[in-house]
């Protein structure tokens, strides 16, 4: 494991109730390539604070990487209507044309 994500679950251990830390550490697992990883950390993000569709996004990216991909489409659908709610819609079109490029 790397030190990054080393020290993230170290502070996470302490800080267990921080989603920053549990986005971040999500982040290095995906960027680490340790997507189921990813996908758990982002999950337990999204369970404990309301995201603005970034996150979202991440883990419909996840989902399809690992072939999981009506999960991944119901998480870019969540994805749209947090961008939406939060005032993104940019990353709303963003995800839509995800979505449609998928069905093309």
């Amino acid at each position: 494991m790397s030190s990054r994500i080393d020290a993230l679950r170290s502070m996470l251990d302490k800080r267990p109730d921080d989603p920053r830390l549990r986005f971040g550490l999500a982040l290095e697992y995906l960027n680490a390539g340790q997507l189921a990883e990813g996908v758990e950390q982002l999950r337990e993000y999204l369970s404990s604070t309301e995201d603005e569709g970034n996150a979202w996004g991440r883990l419909g990216a996840a989902l399809y990487e690992l072939g999981r991909e009506e999960e991944a489409r119901e998480a870019y659908r969540r994805g749209i209507a947090q961008a939406e709610k939060h005032g993104h819609p940019t990353m709303a079109d963003e995800f839509r044309e995800i979505l449609e490029d998928w069905d093309r």
